[in-house]
């Protein structure tokens, strides 16, 4: 049975990077949400066009949508362990995926670590990068509120199924990849 991690965190937590190199260094499989379904459209599937009619309209891509292409990455993936980062951003979306989880017995979730950052860390990190327009401290508050909000069901939801793992993510990247890689290997 494969093992799923979820890797979720505040913009700038650094979680994405975190996950790449533990993904690269112990050759697991790691996806982000957003990938997956740039990935799908350009499979040119059925699902990759339905989800490029809604994107090319402007419109949010469907929670079924969206899960179900998680799903189907997970399929099709070949390895056994899978850290999906960015996953889930509402309580809808978590509670779709454990629905989805129930019926199936090829993937279990493993674990949802949090990568814990403050509020003025995660900034000076998003602003400092300015990778692009939606750099900037408006959209970075915008993003900030859409991660918190939810944050507290979702992870009350995670520590009562003994799935919850909090990581400070205020250290070094390689103090943060230790604990994280220590943490996923025990739940192998």
């Amino acid at each position: 049975m494969k093992k799923l991690f979820l890797i979720i965190g505040a913009p700038g937590s650094g979680k994405t990077t975190d996950a790449s190199i533990i993904a690269k260094e112990e050759n697991y499989t790691h996806y982000s949400t957003g990938d997956l379904l740039r990935e799908e459209v350009a499979s040119g599937s059925e699902l990759g066009k339905e989800i490029d009619a809604l994107i090319s309209k402007g419109n949010l891509v469907p929670l079924k949508i969206v899960v179900n292409t998680i799903l189907s990455a997970i399929a099709k993936c070949e390895n056994d362990v899978i850290l999906i980062d960015g996953y889930p951003r509402s309580v809808e979306q978590m509670k779709a995926l454990d629905e989805e989880l129930k019926k199936q017995n090829l993937v279990k979730l493993a674990a949802v670590i949090e990568v814990y950052v403050g509020e003025n860390t995660a900034k000076e990190r998003v602003l400092g990068r300015a990778r692009g327009a939606d750099d900037n401290e408006e959209v970075f508050n915008n993003r900030m509120k859409v991660y918190t909000e939810p944050l507290e069901q979702i992870t009350t939801f995670y520590k009562e199924k003994n799935l919850h793992i909090k990581i400070n993510g205020e250290r070094t990247i390689e103090q943060i990849v230790a604990d994280m890689n220590r943490e996923i290997k025990n739940r192998i």
